[in-house]
């Protein structure tokens, strides 16, 4: 059995008590396919900002190897590189 993903509708113009007021709807096809799409777009940016994370950690661990290469000491480099 496969899960129905909906939607939640609510008729503000309508009074309370209106049998119309809520609804339950199941999402299009469309819909469906822009939330996949969505979801996939999401994961994508995640990998970006985690690679891009990486990439600054690692500048940093460099930045901080050679300036103890040139003798600074470890709370000179703290100093310089934050």
């Amino acid at each position: 059995m496969s899960e129905v993903i909906t939607k939640l509708v609510i008729d503000a113009s309508l009074p309370e008590g209106h049998p119309d007021k809520v609804q339950i709807i199941p999402l299009t096809e469309e819909e469906l396919a822009e939330r996949e799409a969505m979801r996939i777009q999401a994961e994508a940016d995640q990998a970006q900002r985690e690679a891009e994370e990486l990439a600054k950690a690692e500048a940093k661990a460099s930045a901080e190897a050679k300036l103890l290469a040139l003798g600074l000491s470890a709370d000179e480099i703290a100093a310089l590189v934050k």
